[in-house]
């Protein structure tokens, strides 16, 4: 296995380490792990790795928290308004009013995640809650950010989209996972 990993490490120097060569270890061969018949072993792993981590972490127990990532926070949604204000514009005054009513929401998810932090930090480790979200902007922010100023981890289940590839700054990076997103043969998006 170390022999594995160190020949691994040497190829991806090189630029053929993308090229099929059968002598290599399954696992080591990424021409044959990105095989439409490896998709289900590929699910497996993404679904493994996160589970591992936060096993590692004694994440037993998760609060899930999903909601619009167009959402801002209060001072950046404020900023958008005086922006907005001394632009004119009757338009983007609209918008950024919106913004500054939908920013309720993003600090709303902010407090909860931090009353689920401060509520389960004296309780033993089986029975904690932590907050798990898809580590995307907005509410899903908001709720990373609650639970790190409340002083806990929190868990990213982040999907690759072509705009959002980025957890939040406020996931914990090691609880942070990516996943493939599954699109449809019949989609062009």
């Amino acid at each position: 296995m170390p022999h594995a990993w160190a020949d691994l490490q040497a190829e991806a120097l090189t630029t053929d380490w993308l090229e099929p060569e059968a002598n290599r270890l399954a696992f080591a061969d990424p021409e044959f792990l990105l095989r439409r018949e490896t998709r289900g072993i590929r699910f497996q792993l993404e679904m493994l790795k996160p589970d591992l981590a936060q096993t590692e972490a004694k994440i037993e127990h998760t609060v899930v928290v999903f909601g619009s990532a167009r959402f801002l926070d209060m001072v950046r949604a404020q900023a958008q308004l005086r922006a907005a204000q001394q632009n004119g514009q009757a338009q983007d005054i609209a918008k950024a009013q919106t913004a500054v009513r939908n920013a309720q929401h993003y600090e709303n998810a902010r407090v909860f995640a931090q009353l689920v932090a401060r509520t389960c930090s004296c309780l033993p480790d089986a029975e904690k809650l932590f907050i798990c979200t898809g580590g995307g902007p907005g509410i899903m922010e908001a709720a990373n950010r609650g639970a790190q100023e409340a002083g806990a981890p929190s868990v990213a289940l982040n999907i690759a989209l072509p705009h959002e590839q980025k957890p939040n700054p406020y996931v914990t990076p090691e609880l942070s996972s990516n996943f493939i997103t599954l699109r449809c043969a019949k989609c062009t998006s």
